[in-house]
């Protein structure tokens, strides 16, 4: 089965409304005649609503960066599933490592935000990643590993039809690095043959797997020219409209 690309632009605490709303219409316009791939917008919870009503009518998804697993009550600070539907966000951003790093976030935590996430319907990016101090230890897979089993515990292979997984070297985002096409290729390879032995392999051949660090309109060609990469969940570059429209339309091999 052909694997449908996926471009993904996380917008992370910018923009306020307004600046939101020129930004998704100037992507709007980048988007014009794209049907063989998926474009989604994840800008902050303020702008949610303003956003989905400037992508309305275009294909573009738009997705919340966080979301709680229960469906309301006393958790300050959170957003449940029902609030994202209601703004007009269709999906959710769940484990990034910005969540698990800066606020403490772990693999349990993040396994009971993907099971509310898909309880009420919502398409998960579920992100893993390694540090700098893994890779320099060699302990990428292990943790990519670790990561894979405990976020998708209890999770009917059927559920990863609306799973989308994002692999973001921790030590690559916002630093200006990047893994080369070769070794997010390896990493991703590794992703795939993981889930094909924790569900079976058509359930890993469908399931699209993004690459998340520091992704540009100079990268993205040969990222997207390898095999087991099937987009890019992009941070800096989503903030500024000529970079991400070129990112979004990148060069498909055939």
């Amino acid at each position: 089965m052909m694997r449908k690309p996926i471009i993904a632009g996380n917008w992370k605490m910018h923009t306020t409304r307004a600046q939101a709303r020129e930004l998704a219409a100037a992507i709007v316009s980048g988007c014009v005649g794209l049907s063989d791939r998926d474009v989604l917008l994840a800008p902050p919870f303020t702008a949610l609503s303003q956003v989905s009503r400037e992508v309305s009518g275009s294909s573009i998804i738009v997705a919340g960066q966080n979301v709680c697993w229960q469906e309301q009550g006393a958790f300050t600070g959170e957003i449940s599933p029902a609030m994202l539907f209601d703004c007009g966000a269709t999906a959710v951003i769940i484990g990034h490592s910005e969540r698990r790093q800066l606020f403490g976030e772990d693999d349990k935590l993040i396994n009971r935000r993907i099971h509310g996430a898909l309880a009420a319907g919502l398409l998960v990016v579920f992100c893993i990643g390694e540090t700098l101090a893994h890779r320099e230890a060699e302990k990428t897979l292990d943790i990519l590993k670790s990561q894979l089993h405990w976020g998708l515990t209890d999770l009917v292979g059927d559920s990863l039809a609306s799973v989308i997984i994002a692999y973001e070297p921790v030590w690559a985002i916002g630093t200006g690095k990047t893994a080369s096409s070769g070794q997010a290729q390896e990493v991703h390879g590794f992703i795939r043959a993981e889930i094909g032995r924790m569900y079976k392999k058509e359930i890993a051949e469908n399931l699209r797997i993004l690459y998340g660090g520091s992704v540009k309109p100079d990268n993205i060609d040969d990222l997207m020219a390898q095999p087991d990469i099937d987009g890019a969940l992009v941070g800096g570059a989503a903030l500024d409209a000529e970079s991400f429209n070129r990112i979004i339309n990148f060069t498909q091999q055939i």
